[in-house]
């Protein structure tokens, strides 16, 4: 049944995806491969608008794939399986916290769990960086098509916006929303513009 093939995916995803909504990303890759639910290039746009809209990347993912696979049932249930190990894991720390609060096998445990979600951030960020500047399709058996390889048009993009969040004064200091909406309306007009 698909509600619960659908809980179970998300299920797995909320409960591996430790370190927040960058984490969920090979997750969810994985689960576009495994099951055909989204493409990569449908993942990629999630996290683009996940990115400029409220709400965490996994939970937004839920809620778009559940919609698209079983229509709102399908939402409820994808975006239920996505929360329910959250809350399950927060009431068993909360009632377990107090008696282990200077445990040193609690402090063990943390500091194992911080390089692990590391670890997920840094594949999730590797992962969006190749999927969105570089075109597996250049890389063909017959040889490399160089020109093909990146995209040059995301790497100019991802160029102006490292030399503008970082090295620029006056605009260092704007609210990264302004970035996201001027990334976009330079997306819209590569795409639709013919620019």
């Amino acid at each position: 049944m698909i509600y619960l093939q659908l809980f179970w995916e998300f299920f797995k995803v909320g409960l591996f995806a430790v370190g927040g909504g960058m984490a969920t990303l090979p997750f969810l890759s994985h689960m576009g491969e495994a099951t055909g639910w989204f493409t990569q290039a449908q993942l990629m746009n999630m996290l683009a608008i996940s990115e400029s809209t409220p709400g965490p990347v996994g939970i937004n993912m839920a809620t778009y794939v559940g919609f698209t696979t079983a229509g709102v049932p399908g939402a409820i249930v994808a975006t239920v399986g996505e929360v329910t190990p959250s809350i399950i894991v927060i009431l068993i720390i909360a009632a377990l916290l107090q008696q282990f609060r200077r445990s040193k096998y609690v402090e063990f445990a943390f500091y194992g769990l911080r390089p692990a979600s590391t670890g997920l951030i840094g594949a999730a960020c590797l992962g969006v960086i190749l999927e969105t500047l570089v075109n597996y399709a250049a890389l063909s058996g017959e040889g490399v098509d160089w020109a093909g390889l990146f995209n040059w048009r995301g790497l100019a993009l991802a160029g102006v916006l490292l030399v503008f969040t970082t090295w620029v004064k006056p605009t260092k200091k704007w609210h990264p929303i302004v970035f996201i909406a001027i990334s976009a309306v330079v997306g819209v007009v590569f795409r639709f513009g013919g620019a």
